[in-house]
């Protein structure tokens, strides 16, 4: 036998969730050929793994990289972590857009490279071209189909513009597209009403791909979100999952339980829902997702003008301060601006950074709500972290077995100009947390459960075939790492730190990480839903 790779003298956790087992990994070119014993005589390289975990690659179900990766491929915050695998399209995706939704997607990306992809395959082909270490596939956002149809207008599609966004995703979807991700607390994601939903779904399910969504609310109606999703499953037979799942605001805390209870009647009726989750206790959002939807009608030129005016300025901070069944209020859900931590300065060289939006207040003599609105006049798209998500809760949603692992974040490598960007520490240290501080220390699940849940479930999940699994005959996406040290290191004041733990990563049968560092190597390759 000829061999690439030979694996040897590790314990192998395949992605199914069976204990591990002492094995020798056998790899020629990019498949696993071989679970068991090497050969005597093999010709492959030998990569001595004793004492260490040999488990899939995993998977990054929730993913906004595709623009950094378009500069920098590597993902280094993700291969540290033994990431082979980035999935894009909560909301956006790397087409189907037009000049000035490339336009828009520039700005919320602050890149200044072209997003003017028509189709979906395009964008994630240009940034394979660009060379990535790991692989990539992608939802068709929900907003880019949205905006296919309306542009930025808060209506409903006529039954042309509908017909029109159905045919648009049809054509997606049997090119690969995983399916459709939306965010319907964001605009213009948030304008489309629950048929519209359903006549994505009917199309989505057809293909048998997954509809996702970062749910209508989070926190105040978060039970009667989740329900619109479930109704779009019965409705349209369409598999579903929930985005990040959390419940937001303090008063909200006690609906996580009964949010769980829900997802679990339904997957018992045989409705297939399921759900991811960030172990972080913050969330991340542009600051100006706490401006009530209503006055983004229009895109970021039209807030602009409703910020300069001062009627209507004082009309979003009056609605930011009470709350609303008619939109997810961010603001209140994190207690005021003593739950909102800045993460750079202002664009205009304003004091920020690392500061609560309270602080800034204070600074600028205005009350919390009218000193953001402030901070977004002269800095549109400025990065904010929300304390709104109760640590317990955490650890429930992580305990159940359909929760598999996204980061909500981008990957990049911890050198300027990225370490000079703000960030969120689950860059870094989403699958490490999990692995370090919520497997080990905290004992949730033990470390096949959690290695499942971050491979072989996702991979299910997304209909990515030969991925997910170490088995003959799947590709050799592998991670070693050491399950003693595996942790995260980020923090919320030193968010650029990477992740430790993690010794070798593979990906399609090449090196991209060797004794914790990136070779240089970039093979990572676009997946397409269903095809192996």
């Amino acid at each position: 036998m000829s061999l690439s790779w030979v694996v040897r003298g590790g314990t192998v956790y395949d992605g199914t969730g069976a204990p591990g087992i002492p094995a020798d990994v056998l790899v020629a070119d990019d498949k696993v050929v071989g679970v068991g014993s090497a050969p005597a005589e093999h010709g492959g390289r030998v990569l001595d793994v004793t004492g260490l975990a040999v488990v899939p690659g995993f998977i990054n179900v929730l993913s906004h990289a595709w623009a950094a990766m378009r500069i920098d491929g590597r993902a280094e915050s993700e291969l540290r972590q033994g990431v082979t695998t980035e999935v894009f399209g909560e909301a956006d995706s790397p087409g189907p857009a037009d000049a000035r939704y490339g336009e828009y997607l520039r700005d919320v990306y602050e890149t200044t490279l072209s997003a003017e992809f028509p189709r979906l395959g395009d964008g994630l082909d240009a940034i394979v071209r660009g060379g990535v270490a790991p692989n990539v596939a992608s939802f068709v956002g929900g907003a880019n189909l949205r905006y296919l149809g309306a542009g930025f207008a808060d209506r409903p599609l006529t039954a042309a513009e509908l017909d029109r966004v159905r045919g648009a995703l049809a054509e997606e979807l049997q090119d690969g597209a995983l399916g459709v991700g939306t965010a319907l607390i964001y605009p213009p994601g948030r304008f489309a009403d629950t048929d519209e939903l359903a006549a994505l779904c009917e199309v989505i399910a057809a293909h048998d791909g997954l509809y996702i969504s970062h749910l209508r609310s989070e926190g105040d109606r978060l039970l009667e979100a989740l329900d619109e999703l479930v109704t779009l499953t019965g409705r349209t037979g369409v598999r579903a999952e929930v985005y990040h799942l959390k419940a937001a605001g303090r008063a909200n805390w006690p609906k996580m339980r009964s949010a769980i209870e829900r997802i679990q009647a339904a997957r018992d009726a045989g409705r297939r829902v399921s759900a991811n989750m960030y172990p972080y206790e913050a969330g991340g959002n542009p600051l100006g997702s706490c401006i009530p939807p209503r006055f983004h009608e229009g895109g970021p030129a039209a807030l602009a003008e409703r910020l300069a005016d001062p009627g209507q300025r004082a009309e979003m901070a009056a609605e930011m301060r009470a709350p609303s069944r008619d939109f997810e209020n961010l603001f209140l859900a994190a207690g005021g601006g003593a739950g909102v931590l800045i993460l750079r300065d202002l664009c205009d060289g304003t004091p920020a950074k690392g500061r609560r939006l309270s602080e800034v207040a204070a600074t600028f003599g205005l009350g919390d709500a009218e000193a953001l609105l402030e901070i977004i006049a002269r800095d549109p798209w400025i990065p904010a972290v929300l304390f709104f998500v109760d640590p317990a809760n955490i650890e429930l949603g992580l305990r159940q077995p359909w929760v598999s692992i996204g980061s909500d974040a981008s990957a990049h490598p911890a050198v300027p100009p990225w370490s000079e960007q703000a960030t969120h520490p689950r860059t870094y240290g989403t699958f490490a947390r999990v692995l370090g501080y919520y497997c080990r220390e905290r004992r949730l699940f033990d470390l096949a459960t959690a290695v499942h849940r971050m491979t072989g479930l996702p991979a299910e999940t997304l209909r990515l075939p030969g991925r997910g699994r170490i088995a003959v005959g799947g590709y050799a996406d592998l991670a070693v790492l050491d399950p003693a040290t595996v942790l995260d290191a980020a923090t919320w004041d030193d968010p650029h730190r990477y992740a430790t733990g993690v010794r070798h990563v593979m990906v399609n049968g090449v090196l991209a990480l060797r004794s914790g560092e990136p070779t240089g190597a970039l093979p990572g390759r676009r997946l397409r839903r269903g095809v192996a």
